[in-house]
């Protein structure tokens, strides 16, 4: 292979070289008279491509290519300018100016909700987060489809857990599952198999169609299904679906309800939304050359699908681990869902199942039972003699969890289950199973935040008060920049363990401010704060060397899960410790 050097001599246009931390290396004579910010390039990965103005009213249209120790050459070649680049940046620009005063009104109104507030007051304040959630929906599904429309998505394959994409999806959309009575659950064929995909593109799909099942069923709930068929040694076609138990959709609306705009009206229920979260996902599967259906379960409900092929990431495995071979487990729960998932999560991982929906008298011939909690709307949970019994928690039912094992119970399990707690759980009520290891689960242990420092950069007043409020309350000493200037001037006076980084600021955003903070050598942990729901924006986010991301308006539980994930990971360092590495 030819030298970068020898390539940037010999181009006649623009080239550059992009070290491995995404800074500029190198570059010809020509590139210096590109008016175009190296970070905007630095993102640009082979298969893209990416165009800028040039001096001429002209454009150069800049493709990547891959050299060895993690760089990148970039070479412009000539082409035609359109309005797609800057409608991209319009799309950007709008996103964030709409996104931001309605993520003040949702944080804002979720600390009001916490405040001591009569009936009537919290009937109010409900109704102005319902309200302010359907818009804020609305403007991503127009936003999104937008940004779909203005450019070709380009798909980034990698490694995915498809049992861990379906429960992260989940879990996202429990509370507001929660909150309408409903249940949400998952079941996987695909234990210990993962794929070749773009994993932020099947979130999207997923959470798009799981969304629309939570948003149009007012009993029951929905469940959240893998399952795959091989084809040949290194490729299987994987279906993803959705099936809930809502009203339904009629037969004639069925050939227009994934185009653009359209709303089927099954049973009075499904009317609300600009229709454009299915019309999101036909374009996604149409991108992995895969397709979208809609069937009638036995049962009654819809029953949402998305197939494609894709690679194995290693070969197959004949049969998932069968942990729990030769053992039974009793489910009782109220909800099909919760029954359903909990006796496939039970039998990929080996074992035996019975499922009933009431109190059962007893569970004898069984080594374990799974007690719902919504079995006892009283509060007052029951014993079931003959086996050792788990109780199934809401996450919001926490509290009861101190009281379980004085009246007898062997543990809990938080619903949406997690296939590997309930296998962890299972083996432990067994003498064979007491080496299995910890079973905790995070959702139920609150972030230990306290001391923990935090540096916070927002420029917008209303949702730098509502980030502060909920790292206070999480007991975290909180200190304030409002742009990327002032970030970087207090991580290098420092010191702290987390910082919080708004992409969008005026004077220097987050963006810059995170690539020259990695560039000195800071390695503490940094989230980016982002309005923006595009998978672009998150990508580029990680590309300078941002450690994850929070989405606009902050939700507590979410807050939490970053706290303990990355403000943990340096909580052993001493108070004095400087992270800029000279």
């Amino acid at each position: 292979m030819a030298k970068a050097e020898d390539i940037l001599e010999g181009w006649s246009r623009p080239a550059l070289v992009i070290d491995a931390r995404g800074l500029l290396s190198a570059a010809n004579v020509l590139f210096h008279g590109v008016d175009v910010p190296v970070e905007r390039l630095a993102c640009l990965r082979p298969g893209e491509r990416l165009q800028t103005p040039d001096e001429g009213g002209g454009a150069w249209v800049w493709r990547a290519v891959d050299l060895p120790g993690g760089e990148r050459l970039l070479l412009a070649d000539p082409g035609e300018m359109d309005s797609l680049d800057g409608r991209e940046r319009y799309l950007a620009a709008l996103s964030h100016e709409l996104r931001t005063p309605l993520n003040g009104v949702l944080g804002m109104a979720g600390l009001l909700s916490d405040t001591r507030l009569d009936a009537d007051q919290r009937t109010y304040v409900q109704a102005l987060r319902e309200s302010g959630q359907h818009l804020l929906n609305l403007v991503n599904d127009v936003l999104d489809l937008a940004k779909l429309e203005s450019s070709r998505i380009d798909l980034e394959p990698a490694p995915v857990d498809i049992e861990h994409l379906l429960q992260s999806v989940c879990e996202l959309l429990s509370p507001r599952a929660r909150e309408k009575g409903l249940e949400i659950a998952w079941a996987s064929e695909l234990a210990g198999a993962p794929i070749m995909a773009d994993e932020g593109r099947l979130r999207q799909i997923l959470f798009n169609l799981a969304g629309n099942a939570v948003k149009y069923t007012e009993c029951g709930g929905a469940i959240l299904e893998a399952r795959q068929s091989q084809d040949g040694d290194r490729h299987v076609w994987l279906r993803l679906s959705v099936r809930d138990t809502g009203p339904g959709v009629p037969e004639s609306e069925r050939a227009r309800i994934f185009e653009e705009y359209a709303r089927a009206a099954g049973g009075g229920a499904r009317i609300e939304g600009a229709g454009l979260g299915l019309a999101i996902v036909r374009r996604l599967a149409a991108a992995h050359g895969g397709s979208v259906g809609l069937t009638t379960p036995p049962g009654g409900g819809s029953e949402f699908w998305f197939e494609a092929r894709f690679e194995l990431a290693k070969p197959l495995r004949e049969q998932p681990a069968r942990s729990l071979r030769g053992l039974s487990v009793l489910i009782a729960s109220p909800s099909s869902m919760v029954r359903e998932a909990a006796a496939r999560q039970i039998e990929i991982s080996g074992g035996r199942t019975v499922c009933v929906s009431a109190f059962p008298r007893n569970a004898d011939g069984h080594d374990a039972v799974l007690l719902d909690r919504a079995l006892f709307p009283d509060g007052k949970t029951r014993l079931i003699p003959g086996a050792p019994c788990l109780v199934m928690l809401a996450p919001d039912e926490r509290g009861d969890i101190p009281g379980l094992r004085p009246a007898g119970f062997a543990g809990y399990l938080i619903k949406p289950l997690r296939r590997g707690s309930v296998v962890q759980r299972i083996l432990a009520l067994n003498p064979a199973g007491q080496s299995a290891g910890s079973a905790e689960d995070e959702r139920v242990t609150p972030a230990s935040a306290v001391g923990l420092r935090v540096l916070l950069a927002e420029d917008n007043s209303i949702n730098a008060i509502l980030a502060r409020t909920l790292l206070e309350r999480e007991g975290c000493y909180v200190e304030c920049a409002s742009n990327g200037y002032e970030a970087i001037n207090a991580a290098r006076q420092g010191p702290h363990d987390l910082i919080l980084m708004d992409v969008r600021m005026p004077a220097m955003d987050g963006i810059q401010a995170s690539k020259i903070l990695r560039a000195e050598g800071y390695t503490g942990s940094i989230v980016a704060l982002t309005a923006d729901a595009f998978e672009d924006d998150r990508r580029a986010c990680l590309a300078v060397g941002m450690d994850d991301f929070l989405t606009k308006p902050l939700e507590a539980g979410a807050l939490k899960a970053i706290l303990a994930k990355w403000g943990q990971r340096v909580w052993t360092q001493q108070p004095g410790k400087d992270k800029l590495v000279s």
